[in-house]
């Protein structure tokens, strides 16, 4: 197998939240019995980076109770490089999944003043000079403090380092579907990579054709944007054109963490072509786009044969993007 790092040793750099999704496990004689498990979709993609063979840095953070003592270790075991998370002594953000006696599903999300949102301006300094790339994800790129931060952080970089966005729009933490077309608007003209599920496409523009919004975000800058659609497999485009990728044929066991396992595979697919740089990806053909498409696809594909977000690793995946 032939992996070829970012040059330079350069990191993925991966910001936003993190959490634990509690889940309900049944009746207790006094109560419930709670399964706690880490998430949160940053996490998910700097875990899929880093076992796909690219440095992953994760910029967030943690709160010192013992739930983000956690998270830290996930982070840990996960060899995710830690220098650049902050700890601080606010709640650990907790978002609670129930079922009904009919198997519905329900959601509570605790989050307001949580840890994960106080990534502040004097945070950043802990970063590395020189990265090749910042993903940006979910609602921390529209809650406070963090979203201003994370704005600061946009400006500083976006002329000399790959910008990756992905809204992943969780309208249980904001229910405004203006802040997130806002958010998309104003990161569309210093974003690299821009990359929709097809929910969040019909979600925020029910009214509009996805490849008309896509000409719209690259004529504002964006290099490539990317649509994936499940089952359906994947759309991409660049100002060369469109090209679309299948989804194998799998047995599902779940879709979580699919979304993040695209992201996190299509990042370490440019890293190993050469492509992850604002000029790289610039200069990025139509045919290297399927092929990155396409590996992220099958990257995806293996995390849905599996209960949760289990991302896969670099030799389960093709040798060659």
């Amino acid at each position: 197998m032939s992996v070829v790092p970012v040059p330079a040793n350069l990191s993925i750099v991966i910001c936003g939240e993190s959490l634990l999704d509690v889940f309900q496990d049944g009746p207790t004689p006094t109560g419930l019995r709670l399964d706690a498990v880490v998430g949160g979709s940053p996490l998910n993609v700097a875990a899929g980076v880093q076992r796909m063979g690219q440095s992953a840095v994760f910029l967030g953070a943690i709160s010192r109770d013992f739930l983000g003592e956690r998270i830290l270790k996930s982070v840990v075991d996960e060899g995710i490089s830690t220098e650049a998370v902050v700890l601080n002594d606010a709640p650990t953000t907790l978002s609670l999944v129930g079922v009904d006696a009919h198997g519905v599903p329900s959601y509570r999300f605790y989050g307001t003043g949580g840890s994960d949102r106080q990534l502040l301006p004097e945070h950043l300094a802990r970063l590395p000079a020189t990265v090749a790339a910042i993903h940006f994800g979910s609602f921390g790129c529209v809650v406070e403090p963090i979203a201003s931060t994370i704005r600061v952080l946009v400006e500083q970089r976006h002329t000399s380092t790959v910008i990756s966005y992905d809204p992943n729009v969780r309208l249980n933490v904001e229910p405004s579907l203006d802040a997130w077309r806002d958010n998309i608007e104003w990161m569309s003209a210093r974003t690299h990579l821009l990359k929709l599920s097809d929910e969040d496409f019909e979600r925020l523009y029910p009214e509009l054709d996805p490849a008309d919004l896509a000409a719209r975000w690259l004529a504002a800058g964006v290099s490539l944007v990317m649509m994936t659609r499940g089952g359906k497999g994947a759309l991409a485009w660049t100002r060369e054109g469109q090209c679309e990728v299948a989804a194998p044929k799998v047995q599902v066991q779940d879709t979580v963490g699919a979304g993040d396992t695209f992201q996190a595979a299509t990042l370490v697919a440019l890293a190993e072509l050469g492509r992850l740089s604002p000029a790289g990806l610039a200069a990025i053909s139509l045919d290297e786009v399927r092929r990155v498409a396409d590996f992220a696809a099958n990257a995806a594909a293996i995390t849905c044969t599996r209960r949760g977000p289990d991302l896969p690793r670099r030799h389960e995946l093709r040798d060659l993007v």
